[in-house]
């Protein structure tokens, strides 16, 4: 049976050379850790390591005076325990989430004593975990002893959270609000790199994401989405909207049904009065939750996971920047690989293009120190507030280009230089053209056709040389004669990549594509190319002949219309083989009128006064 805690009882339960673990997140028993220390610089504690991921709240704990005694051993790295490390206080031990509890139940990293919070227990003598279950139970299930801080204010939670009292030891009885993460600011960046991964999610869809600024914003811009479901190793608030509205209602998730499943929560008290004793939300230890095989088992999952920078062949660094180290492994690993597996899965690195200083976080090579967290063989996309990089089945040099189309504008010409020595960018990839600063000049924009299905329209980009080839290559005899008014044989690489790469502040080129999970095709193109030393220009347009009838060259011509408008341009012209009356009859239902035309027999002229 469990009793009470005086502060002479600490010697019965630790010993010199104890591994003392501290429990999770807002879930840290921060009044009984208060109580070790101040007895922990007796004469009779010493050689003490406290091992914990992150926690929340103040670590006294990491102060240098603690030196002598104790020191930590941080398997993911907070703000206090960054700084310790930094100063060779204390230790980093990296490791996949979802393999920690096998550390302490493996005996790899055996636990002494265990400090603990729970919720009181119920008339059964159960506590529960409340918020935090991740590496927790793990830690309590092979402790000598489990000592525990009793707080009324700790949730009870569903999921795999009850803890007798038989097997705590000791415990303290403290009142206590738990720790609450400050409300998120949304910037402008992160709002776009929000809207642009929630292009990559379907309804019914399962995500998995973090905590903080662009995991909210992805939270956001999915507010018009239905049947998602979530089996994550943690949220804040930014779920809690989606869940009262019915967006998040895990219909169609497989495993866990009408669930949503975590290993640990954190944000405001809102978002713990909603998790207590709420049986739609279930918490689970993280060997569980992070296993790569039961999140696989998730259809059209959706890992999202930030990074502090992506070389350009597509390794992710996340734990450290140089040889400062920074955060931890995490679960990144373990969902971008459950999210590979799954069918219709996708797994994402979102980040933004710059750091606070302007330094590109797409970058060349790895800084000099820094540990790849996840290689370039695991992730799929890489999303900046540029858009959208698809890197599963690319070639070397054309992750580059798709990575250096999301990176910052002021970046890209050191990144293309850089790429070509060292990714052998054949030598008629010539400078990248800077697009707008402003993603909005050409938003990219996904709608659903007569058909039902789904298509992208975005600007067309340099990475597109080989799918604009493949396009190519579809079009019947008559298509090639309709849209180049002759018949050529062949687009070249170079050919293709001069059309691709254009300038997009003065000429446009637009594509409509489908996505076969990170594989694009080209279904429709249009463009417009500025006539030199006017404000008129020539647009042209062509479909797949197996796409037609679904309204896509109305599309075209009319985000055409709109960008000219914005542009500022007067006229629009387009010139059509006379018996193309289907073109013509789009052309004039959009405003275009004939006009005469003398030097090209067999062809019309259209123009728009804009």
């Amino acid at each position: 049976m469990s009793e009470l805690l005086q502060p002479k009882d600490w010697k019965r339960f630790v010993k010199p050379g104890d591994r003392i673990f501290i429990g999770s997140g807002p879930g840290c028993p921060h009044a009984l850790v208060q109580s070790l220390l101040e007895r922990v610089r007796s004469k009779y504690f010493f050689d003490l390591e406290l091992i914990h991921i992150l926690t929340f709240g103040e670590t006294p704990w990491t102060d240098p005076r603690y030196r002598d005694t104790l020191r930590v051993n941080a398997l993911f790295l907070g703000e206090e325990t960054r700084k310790a490390v930094q100063r060779g206080d204390a230790d980093y031990t990296p490791c996949f989430l979802s393999e920690i509890p096998s550390l302490f139940t493996g005996g790899v990293l055996p636990i002494d004593v265990a400090l603990v919070q729970l919720s009181p227990p119920d008339e059964e003598g159960f506590c529960s975990l409340g918020v935090t279950v991740d590496v927790v139970r793990a830690a309590i299930e092979s402790a000598r002893f489990v000592i525990a801080q009793i707080n009324p204010l700790m949730p009870k939670t569903f999921g795999d959270t009850r803890i007798s009292m038989d097997k705590v030891a000791a415990h303290i009885e403290v009142s206590a609000p738990l720790p609450e993460l400050p409300k998120t600011k949304m910037t402008k960046e992160t709002e776009r790199i929000g809207r642009y991964v929630s292009l990559l999610v379907e309804d019914g869809a399962t995500l998995q994401m973090g905590i903080g600024k662009i995991p909210d914003a992805v939270l956001k811009a999915l507010r018009h989405h239905k049947h998602l479901g979530v089996h994550t190793e943690m949220f804040s608030d930014g779920l809690l909207e989606l869940m009262r509205s019915g967006v998040v209602d895990n219909s169609r998730k497989a495993i866990h049904t009408g669930k949503t499943v975590t290993s640990f929560c954190a944000g405001s008290q809102a978002l713990y009065d909603f998790v207590h004793d709420n049986p739609l939300v279930e918490f689970y230890p993280s060997d569980y939750i992070n296993n790569p095989a039961v999140i696989a088992q998730n259809d059209q999952m959706i890992a999202i996971n930030s990074a502090l920078e992506v070389d350009l062949t597509g390794q992710v660094v996340s734990d450290s920047i140089g040889h400062r180290f920074y955060s931890g492994i995490g679960g990144q690993v373990d969902f971008i690989r459950g999210a590979a597996r799954s069918k219709g899965g996708k797994p994402i690195i979102a980040l933004p293009s710059v750091t606070t200083q302007g330094k590109s976080r797409i970058v060349p090579f790895v800084t000099e120190g820094s540990g790849v967290v996840t290689s370039r063989g695991d992730v799929h996309y890489v999303v900046t507030e540029y858009g959208i990089a698809t890197l599963r089945g690319r070639s070397m040099r054309e992750r580059a280009l798709e990575l250096i189309q999301v990176a910052h504008p002021d970046h890209r010409e050191m990144l293309l230089q850089q790429a070509k020595k060292t990714f052998w960018v054949p030598s008629y990839q010539k400078d990248l053209p800077a697009p707008p600063k402003e993603v909005g000049n050409i938003p990219v924009k996904k709608f659903k056709a007569k058909d039902g299905n789904k298509y992208f329209l975005r600007p067309l980009q340099s990475s597109d040389e080989r799918r604009l080839q493949e396009f190519f290559y579809s079009h019947d005899r008559d298509t090639l004669l309709m849209r180049y008014h002759y018949v050529p044989a062949r687009l070249t690489r170079e050919g293709a990549y001069a059309l691709v790469n254009i300038d997009q502040k003065k000429d446009l080129a637009l594509g409509i594509v489908t996505r076969q999970g990170p594989r694009e095709v080209i279904q429709a193109v249009g463009r417009y190319y500025l006539i030199p030393k006017t404000q008129t220009a020539e647009v042209a347009f062509v479909v797949r002949e197996d796409m037609r009838g679904q309204g896509f060259g109305q599309i075209l011509v009319q985000r055409i219309i709109h960008m000219a408008r914005q542009r500022k341009l007067e006229k629009l012209l387009a010139v059509v083989q006379s018996d193309n009356q289907a073109v013509r009859h789009l052309l004039e239902k959009s405003g275009f009128v004939a006009v005469p035309e003398t030097d090209n027999p067999g062809t019309t002229t259209l123009a728009l006064a804009l």
